[in-house]
């Protein structure tokens, strides 16, 4: 634990986990889409359903999706800025934070991406689920996230990769929704990774697309 865990986040308020928090939730959700988003309908559990519109935690999640961080003064007017279709409802989930939200966001080019993520607190998130598949990572980290098809050779040719770029893996997550199917390679790295080793990543046969966070 450092002084900024004691402190929190350098933030507008009122509230970390469902202000700040919900920007962070928003702002990766824009990231691991890709593009812009055109469309976002969103879902609030547990507290964020309950009292999250106290807290603009509605508010924060658009800004976010708009790029904004959480010292962003324009929060409060996010939905005013928005140049995208947004809908907002509730949700009861399984097995996840009281603070934890569902997005399902469509890009501009028809992209589509559907991740549930919670709000651990002191701005700190944590993303469960990315298009149906477990997950578990919390973008504190250069974060690649890779979608492939669950076949063998795969995760050795990705690390190969990332060790000809002298890319050091921190820590690495392996998920697939059934034997065959297809998986999620989530892997935090100590150095930042270029767009063009990003990009090296579509070459591989059986990956179907590659997220990075920066």
């Amino acid at each position: 634990m450092n002084l900024f865990d004691i402190l929190g986040p350098v933030m507008v308020g009122p509230s970390s986990s469902h202000t700040a928090g919900a920007v962070r939730i928003g702002y990766v959700a824009r990231k691991l889409l890709g593009e812009e988003p055109r469309k976002a309908e969103i879902f609030l559990h547990g507290s964020f359903a309950t009292t999250g519109a106290g807290h603009g935690t509605d508010k924060a999640l658009i800004a976010g999706l708009l790029g904004m961080q959480p010292d962003d003064m324009r929060i409060a007017h996010s939905f005013e800025l928005a140049g995208l279709e947004f809908s907002f409802g509730s949700v009861i989930l399984r097995d996840v934070h009281p603070n934890t939200a569902l997005l399902r966001l469509s890009g501009e080019s028809g992209r589509g991406l559907e991740i549930i993520a919670s709000s651990l607190g002191g701005g700190r998130i944590k993303v469960v689920e990315i298009d149906g598949i477990q997950s578990g990572f919390t973008a504190e980290a250069p974060t690649l996230i890779v979608h492939n098809l669950d076949q063998p050779g795969l995760v050795a040719e990705v690390t190969a990769l990332l060790f000809q770029q002298s890319i050091n893996i921190a820590t690495m997550q392996l998920y697939r929704n059934q034997r065959g199917g297809t998986a999620v390679m989530i892997i935090e790295t100590d150095q930042p990774i270029s767009q063009a080793a990003v990009a090296a990543f579509d070459n591989i046969q059986g990956i179907v697309k590659v997220n990075y966070l920066d």
